[in-house]
């Protein structure tokens, strides 16, 4: 069972245990809070308390988190482009619109249902539903991902993410001009008090930090190179959005009829860096843009020549 230690802050004075705890554990739906809760598996200074019980700054909050409970999930033969594999990772190059792993909704024709089908061993510190699952991309964000094929490569990368020292870069094409050459946003994040399913900068939120370079300017949009320095969910969407230049495609935080007739946002993870969790050497793999992105840029070459 995970256990979680954590602080009211300041200025979340009278909110309600349950809305302040999902703000918090965003991975949480408010449903399973509330349930946590009235388990008591939820203590405040100690002691439980109801749903409803107002918190206080300064508070300590213990959070028991029991391991989800398995749901058989099948292999299945889907393409699957493994770009380099041994005893201990794979790494894939994800395509735009693959769910990573099984979840409501999405209980099949996933990520995991392709690994468990094209790879003979996968880490099971996630259980079966996220087997080897050390880190994901959305389902409309394509590019490379590392799988840990036992539990010592797991705990190595989860350890590398942690530390910050696994290096992920993404390119994205995003509405408006940048003005600056470079710059860094540095906002948290947690989950939006107005929309359940979706992200935002929130004063509580868990500390995110996304750097970017402008790669080229076009009349209404700009193609940025993004370093992640945090791996918060949705993270480059949700800070490209909230300096007000949302990734284009991107119909959740951007506009919502989305530009180019696109299904799914302009956002590709083109370069992936850890240190091999058993020999220590250094694996650096990249990814070309994908067709449809390529084509686009190329259209806004043309428009804008």
């Amino acid at each position: 069972m995970e256990v979680r230690e954590l602080l009211v802050g300041e200025g979340m004075e009278g909110e309600r245990l349950d809305t302040w705890l999902a703000l918090k554990v965003p991975e949480l739906s408010r449903s399973q809070v509330k349930s946590l809760i009235e388990d008591g598996l939820v203590l405040v200074g100690g002691q439980v308390r109801k749903p409803g019980y107002r918190v206080k700054p300064g508070e300590h909050v213990e959070v028991r988190i029991p391991p989800p409970r398995e749901t058989r999930v099948e292999a299945q033969d889907i393409p699957l482009n493994i770009i380099y594999e041994d005893q201990d990772v794979a790494v894939i190059d994800k395509p735009q619109g693959m769910v990573v792993h099984p979840a409501h909704g999405h209980w099949d024709q996933t990520l995991v249902n392709a690994l468990l089908y094209q790879v003979r061993d996968l880490s099971g510190i996630n259980g079966e539903i996220r087997p080897g699952i050390v880190h994901r991309l959305d389902k409309d964000t394509s590019g490379i991902l590392v799988v840990a094929k036992n539990d010592r490569a797991h705990q190595s990368l989860s350890s590398q993410i942690k530390a910050r020292s696994m290096k992920r870069e993404y390119i994205a094409l995003v509405h408006g001009v940048i003005k600056e050459q470079a710059g860094t946003i540095q906002a948290p994040i947690g989950r939006s008090r107005n929309h359940r399913k979706k992200m935002a900068v929130v004063k509580d939120g868990r500390p995110a930090v996304t750097h970017y370079e402008v790669l080229r300017r076009y009349r209404d949009y700009t193609l940025v190179r993004v370093r992640l320095e945090t791996g918060r969910t949705h993270q480059i969407r949700v800070h490209f959005s909230y300096i007000g230049h949302p990734v284009v495609g991107d119909v959740v935080y951007g506009p919502s009829k989305p530009h180019f007739d696109l299904v799914g946002q302009l956002l590709h993870a083109r370069y992936l860096g850890f240190k091999h969790p058993v020999s220590g050497a250094m694996m650096e793999f990249t990814s070309p843009l994908p067709e449809y992105f390529a084509t686009i840029l190329q259209h806004l070459e043309r428009s804008d020549a």
